[in-house]
């Protein structure tokens, strides 16, 4: 089915909105998947917070023109599903997890800071832990030092105390 002018328009309009908000841009070649795969992959990108979108690859590349994406315009060929995120590792994160149980899903590159990632790129962005295990990890190690001063204070105050009956108990 043929879009008209105002459709075409519509659609660049809505995928530069994405883009605009977005950190990263996945892409990756769906031919041979499924209608019910796709639809898992939906769902898990919903979850996560990712667009994903089926877009004629015209309609992507004036999508992108003028943001970090653009770098991305050379490999926008193929039937291609493009995943947008707003959070950095999303977007690889879905896409990868879904190309490991789906052999017909072939990860074709990305953009991440307006920098053009292949395939070996965008998995490497995938093993990145969430922001949120990162601040975790990141509040576990500024507390470390405390934690260990306390339990270390803790245990000359228990000596202490251990300590001085037996100074009381010696005549003096």
């Amino acid at each position: 089915m043929s879009l008209n002018r105002s459709e075409k328009q519509a659609v660049i309009d809505e995928v530069a909105a994405l883009a605009a908000k977005a950190q990263t841009l996945v892409m990756a070649e769906y031919r041979g998947i499924t209608v019910a795969d796709l639809t898992k992959l939906r769902v898990e990108a919903r979850k996560a917070g990712v667009s994903i979108s089926v877009l004629k690859n015209t309609l992507a590349r004036r999508a992108v023109t003028g943001t970090p994406f653009e770098v991305a315009a050379e490999q926008m060929t193929g039937p291609l599903i493009y995943g947008f995120s707003e959070d950095a590792v999303a977007a690889a994160k879905v896409v990868v997890e879904f190309a490991k149980t789906n052999d017909k899903m072939v990860l074709r590159g990305g953009v991440y800071a307006g920098k053009s990632l292949d395939v070996d790129g965008v998995k490497s962005l995938a093993s990145i832990p969430s922001k949120e295990v990162l601040l975790s990890q990141l509040l576990g190690l500024m507390q470390s030092p405390i934690s260990r001063l306390a339990r270390v204070v803790a245990a000359l105050a228990e000596k202490r105390g251990e300590a001085q009956p037996e100074a009381e108990a010696q005549p003096a």
